[in-house]
């Protein structure tokens, strides 16, 4: 792995930990502190929360885990969580009619633009291929 994947892995994966921990305290009234949107149930945020959070450990698996024989999430699959994750962020805060205050707002879309722009840097850095099965 080089350098510059190992990087790119830490950072991403330091990233969807952050983003699965806020989800995980979901419960315990943090979604009125950030004044993101509030639903009745924590159900499903708490569930996408241990799955980004599992993600995030993945993606630090793949990182440091090979030296024990461990893989995790490589960049490509990465890539394409944070496309999705992050595209539907911006479409929400684009189109959804979001009635949320304007902290809310400036947190939502810092989270998009991290996940969006971490997402194209992996892209444009060409780190996500394999350069044993690229010809």
């Amino acid at each position: 792995m080089g350098e510059s994947q190992g990087l790119l892995l830490l950072i991403d994966g330091i990233i969807n930990l952050v983003l699965g921990v806020l989800l995980l305290l979901y419960p315990f009234g943090l979604a009125q502190i950030l004044g993101v949107p509030v639903v009745n149930s924590s159900f499903y945020p708490t569930i996408l929360g241990a799955v980004i959070f599992g993600i995030g450990i993945a993606l630090v698996m793949e990182r440091y885990g090979k030296v024990k024989g461990m893989t995790g999430l490589g960049l490509a699959g990465a890539i394409t969580i944070n496309l999705c994750g992050g595209g539907m962020l911006l479409l929400w805060l684009l189109c959804g009619e979001l009635d949320i205050p304007l902290r809310g707002r400036i947190i939502l879309w810092t989270i998009a633009i991290v996940v969006l722009l971490t997402g194209i840097v992996e892209i444009a850095t060409g780190s996500w291929r394999d350069s044993r099965n690229v010809a």
